[in-house]
């Protein structure tokens, strides 16, 4: 184990998760395919194997400080990218049903490999758009916890990803900047996709110390028949 993997096991168990040697070579794996899919196909502007850790590994295993991941079965990542954070929550946590849905089809490609390499198993890779997903039998109001960590803003993000979340279950929006003016906007969204605003979290990431929020939302009710409204909708006229 060097410094890197030293510093990131540390700082994991800092925060109560404890990771063992098949799971470190697996995170190190990730990072080796990540890099070498990266120079065929823009994955991303991260690759400074120490800042892969860092803002990418344990940036997504972050959810894991606020969310019970031991109570959640099923985990859905939407439009998950090269898999953050799905597939880090799920190297940390084997026991997760993860589904992973993202519209582009050779970013799935990449995850099908990178699920494959590091012998993941109960993992669901899907090509298609949130909203057309989420309106199929099984995937609708069927996963304990979704999350998305994404740029879109939170009135967006909860009609691609609410309507994924069974009643009773959580909606995780892992943001960056702070969050406190777009969950006013989405007040609309949040009741129309039967939400409501549970806690945000805020802390720093080490060394760096960037802002990071997790915005966690209950889902209280049944997806209404009209939502997600057909693909691109949201985007373009946000319930605001």
């Amino acid at each position: 184990m060097d410094t890197i993997q030293k510093d990131f096991v540390s700082r994991l168990e800092e925060r109560g998760i404890t990771i063992n040697e098949r799971q470190l070579d697996q995170f190190e794996n990730y990072y080796k395919v990540l890099v070498e899919w990266n120079e065929k196909m823009n994955l991303t502007g991260i690759t400074e194997r120490d800042q892969v850790y860092m803002k990418h590994f344990y940036d997504s295993v972050s959810l894991a400080f606020y969310v019970d991941m031991e109570k959640v079965g099923s985990l859905a990542d939407i439009g998950s990218g090269a898999g953050f954070p799905g597939i880090p929550l799920k190297i940390c946590f084997p026991h997760l049903k993860l589904t992973i849905v993202d519209s582009l089809n050779k970013r799935i490609n990449f995850l099908k490999h990178v699920a494959e390499t590091l012998g993941l198993e109960q993992v669901e890779l899907l090509h298609g758009r949130a909203e057309e997903v989420a309106r199929k039998h099984g995937y609708r109001d069927g996963f304990d916890l979704v999350t998305a960590r994404a740029v879109a803003r939170m009135a967006v993000l909860n009609e691609f990803c609410l309507p994924f979340v069974k009643v009773g279950g959580q909606f995780a929006a892992m943001k960056g900047s702070n969050p406190t003016e777009e969950i006013d906007e989405a007040a609309r969204s949040l009741k129309e996709l039967r939400g409501s605003l549970s806690q945000v979290h805020s802390f720093s990431l080490p060394v760096e110390e960037s802002d990071r929020h997790i915005v966690v939302i209950d889902k209280k009710g049944p997806t209404p028949t009209k939502y997600p409204r057909k693909a691109g909708t949201a985007a373009k006229t946000p319930l605001v």
